[in-house]
């Protein structure tokens, strides 16, 4: 390894002498506006650059001969041309026409130079900001649902989407795929809580799209993924100053305004450039809870262009609050939503008579943020330096800190003493057999509520959990041209350093089956005789705190790679090697008890509490990953290529207890994913797409199932999983007609486990489970396809997202049924102004979410993972319902 090292040192420091050729030149579109980051490439080498804020463009190559030079741009056609490389200068005026091949788009994620998917051995999606803008996304899930090997489920609501991988167990969570904005983690480590990647932040116009790789070779470069990296990439100012404002609105009480503006700081001789983007919103749904969504998010950059590179400053603010919908009883047969009092049918439980709930423990008042739901509120600044010492010697680095105050509210309803929603008759019997009479009114009313109406038990739990980050990433790559080929050595680091705290209270609360139910006071007479209240304000048992976690984690990694591109091949090979160290203190949790002296009250009676003690332990581990892939150029269509992946991944410390001696459990060490993948690329004038088959190996996971111990849900099992995938993939867009075409992609899985060692953490006793069985929330068969028509004016998009059947839990005992969600959406675009050569335009446009309005399951009951299929009732999450949205889009 010493002298791997030393070698390539080495070859960073020698230049090697070749004749050389200035390739300069302009580009704009075809109204003659500039277009910045566009890439000029010459084929077969790795000599180019991108256009500035200018449009304009120069490199140096020592390439000679007849040579095809390439230039792409997101959205527009690629094009190319024959140039003559003998030592004299070239210039060059350059004019794109929209359109696009999507496989001559160029990708920036996970690489260390630009390239097209076409050229890339791995598997790379994008999707353009323009068409995230006409889906009017309820969630991060509408975004990306359309990525192959992906499975979104977005019932919960705007935030908090749960993504699986192909071939890979989780609980969601981007726990193998982490959200980047801008290159970098919005969160560096996994599993110091269970808040999703994107509770930190919410897509807006002010990107130019996103990126997804799938694939081992996501490992390498910066925070490193071992199955996959969501990328959004930010648009910076340019010299020609552009607005955009785009205003939402939607049925159940939804309106939003995003915005987004850029240019230039200072006179005309300014290499200063910023943008602003950002939205404001509120929303009533699109489930009605009583208790809005609403908030805000700004983010901006100023970049700075001087001679050699640039340097951008990127921040985020966000004051966010989104409503957050979990699993509810179902009919058991057909799954359907179960009719309320009231005789609409029950979407959520989630009441806002809970707003401002306090109550009081040992360690002083409680106010539960319930009202709140998801919130955040924090941000994130970074910075961005690229330097280029010579043609073929580039520097890039980032530094990022970020720090969020985080709530997670999660309101669960039907997990109590009676989990089903039931006549309050029966609940009072079952509660107390022998009563002899009992009162019951809504909460705040003078209104009894009739024994025949129907109640249940609920469950909150709020989860405190602040987080603060800090990473940064430094590399540098060295171009080595020779006559067979040429080399991108690239020799990086990365360290971060993620802190936060996994805080829990819990209480219940008794309401009636409605949606947005009424809290229900009960009290009654024992068969003693003797007046019990049950429930006041609804609440009938204040647990109190039931988790106070205080957890730590630093990354370290230093990775090598090496980009080569010859004649018909293009290789490329990585090694990457990380540390990580572990720090955490688990809070001591006592149960306060009413004294025979009475110096507890008995409202106190039972609440837990902290009292002030901590167990702490640390952990760490060292592992390596090498990446190797290979394409070839068949012929100008078609490209062969395959890949391969030896991959690690930290488990999560969270699932590992404290003890004096250390943790408890099996051995704090990486879990191991192997990864193989080969196909093809084809990209004709009429089609384009590709076609795959693939391996995914996983060994000795760590996975933790919760349940509900005494009313309070709590970690029950530790197991120790491997499992194993192969499957097929494909993409395509079919031009079938003058402006119409024809998208899709579809994923097909063969997924089993094939070791599970569960620990019940209750009576810490071992056992083999489930082997044999398919992977929990793994459809086997899951696809999109969309009819799309665009003629520059008018467009419009008819599309399926198809997810298969899938079972709920590793036991394979319930199978939720397939899901096809249909959207439907269309827009016109006015030209604005008077002169003809304006670029100002609006759009009027509406877009359909869930068409039909399937009301498929997303996920069971994670929470009781035993559940029965053919019980009277089922807990599950439906898809969200169905929505309208028009938008106007203004650009001027």
């Amino acid at each position: 390894m010493k002298k791997t090292i030393l070698t390539l040192l080495c070859l960073f420091s020698i230049s090697v002498m070749f004749s050389q050729t200035e390739i300069s030149g302009t580009i704009n579109d075809k109204s003659g506006v500039p277009i910045t980051g566009a890439n000029i490439l010459i084929l077969e080498s790795a000599s180019g650059t991108t256009s500035d804020f200018d449009g304009k463009f120069s490199f140096t190559t020592s390439v000679t001969g007849t040579q095809t030079l390439q230039i792409t741009y997101l959205g527009y056609l690629t094009q190319e041309k024959s140039i003559n490389l003998e030592g004299s200068s070239i210039n060059l005026q350059i004019v794109m026409q929209e359109g696009g091949n999507s496989l001559d788009e160029v990708v920036l994620t996970a690489s260390a130079t630009f390239r097209s998917q076409k050229e890339t051995p791995m598997s790379i999606s994008s999707i353009k900001q323009k068409e995230i803008t006409k889906l009017s996304a309820n969630s991060q899930a509408d975004i990306i649902r359309s990525i192959p090997g992906i499975t979104a489920e977005g019932g919960g609501g705007e935030t908090a989407t749960n993504v699986f991988v192909r071939g890979l167990p989780s609980g969601g969570q981007y726990v193998f795929n982490p959200l980047q904005y801008d290159g970098m983690p919005l969160m560096s480590t996994f599993g110091l809580n269970s808040s999703a990647h994107d509770v930190y932040a919410r897509p807006d116009i002010g990107f130019k799209g996103v990126e997804f790789v799938r694939g081992g070779a996501a490992v390498l470069y910066g925070a490193g993924s071992v199955a996959g990296i969501i990328n959004y990439t930010s648009k910076t100012g340019d010299s020609n100053p552009g607005n955009i404002v785009n205003v939402e609105w939607a049925d159940k009480g939804r309106l939003k305004t995003d915005f987004y503006t850029g240019g230039k700081l200072g006179g005309e001789d300014s290499n200063t450039y910023y943008a602003f983007t950002g939205f404001v919103r509120k929303d009533e749904g699109p489930i009605e809870t009583g208790l809005p969504t609403k908030g805000v998010q700004f983010r901006a950059n100023i970049k700075k262009k001087f001679e050699n590179g640039s340097f951008t400053v990127h921040g985020q603010f966000i004051n966010d609050k989104a409503q957050f919908f979990m699993p509810l009883p179902l009919d058991g047969g057909s799954r359907t939503r179960l009719t309320g009092n009231d005789g609409k049918d029950v979407s959520q439980l989630l009441s806002g008579e809970l707003a401002h709930t306090s109550f009081l423990t040992p360690g002083g008042v409680y106010e539960s943020p319930i009202e709140d739901g998801v919130f955040t509120q924090g941000g994130y600044i970074m910075g961005d330096f690229n330097y280029n010492f010579s043609g073929d010697l580039v520097f890039k680095s980032k530094v990022k800190y970020a720090n969020y105050k985080h709530n997670f509210a999660l309101y669960i309803g039907g997990n109590g003493a009676s989990p089903n929603p039931i006549t309050l008759n029966e609940y009072v019997t079952n509660l107390a057999p022998d009563n002899q009479g009992f009162t019951a009114q809504y909460q705040g009313m003078s209104t009894g509520i009739s024994g025949n109406d129907l109640v249940i038990d609920n469950l909150h739990i709020d989860r405190l959990r602040p987080m603060t980050d800090y990473s940064g990433e430094a590399s540098l790559t060295k171009t080595l041209e020779g006559a067979s080929g040429t080399h991108n050595i690239t020799g990086g680091v990365f360290l971060a350093r993620t802190e936060a705290e996994d805080v829990n209270y819990q209480y219940r609360v008794l309401s009636e089956f409605n949606n947005n139910p009424k809290l229900v006071n009960l009290s009654y007479v024992d068969a003693g005789g003797n007046d019990v209240t049950f429930s006041q304000g609804g609440l009938y048992n204040r647990i109190g705190m039931t988790s106070n976690k205080f957890l730590s984690q630093n990354k370290s990694a230093f990775y090598l790679t090496d980009e080569m591109v010859f004649d018909k091949w293009r290789f490329d090979v990585g090694f990457r090697i990380e540390s990580t160290e572990g720090t955490f203190s688990n809070g001591n949790i006592v149960e306060s008890q009413v004294y025979e002296d009475n110096s507890l009250t008995p409202e106190l009676a039972n609440v837990r509490f902290a009292d002030g003690s901590f167990t702490r332990a640390n952990v760490s581990a060292t592992d390596w990953a090498v990446s190797l892939a290979g394409l070839y150029k068949l012929n100008e269509k078609v490209n062969l290529y395959a890949n391969f992946s030896k991959g690690f991944f930290f488990p999560q410390i969270r699932g590992f207890s404290p003890i004096a001696t250390g943790v408890t459990g099996s051995k704090y060490d990486s879990e191991q994913i192997i990864q193989f993948e080969a196909g093809a690329k084809v990209g004709t004038e009429k089609l384009k797409g590709s076609l795959a088959a693939y391996y995914v190996g996983l060994s000795d996971r760590i996975k933790i199932d919760q349940g509900f111990v005494s009313g309070t849900l709590v970690d029950l099992t530790r197991s120790e999983q491997s499992t194993s995938t192969i499957g097929l993939e494909t993409t395509f867009d079919w031009a079938f007609a003058d402006n119409f075409s024809l998208r899709g992609t579809a994923t097909y899985q063969d997924h089993e486990i094939t070791k599970n060692v569960s620990t019940d953490l209750t009576n810490n006793t071992s056992s083999t489970v489930n082997e044999g069985n398919e992977l929990a929330r793994q459809p086997n068969f899951l696809g999109s396809l969309g009819v799309n028509y665009d003629v520059g004016a008018f467009d419009a998009l008819f599309s399926f997202n198809h997810t298969g059947s899938k079972f709920a839990a590793d036991n394979n005992t319930v199978e939720l049924d397939a899901i096809t969600i249909a959207r439907l959406g269309a827009g016109y675009m006015f030209k604005m102004g008077d002169n003809e050569d304006s670029n100002d335009t609006l759009r009027l446009g509406f877009s359909i979410f869930n068409l039909f309005d399937d009301e498929g399951v997303t996920e069971g009951d994670p929470r009781n993972v035993n559940q029965a299929g053919d019980a009277e009732f089922f807990f599950g999450r439906p898809i969200l319902p169905r929505r309208f949205f028009i938008t106007a889009t203004f650009n001027f």
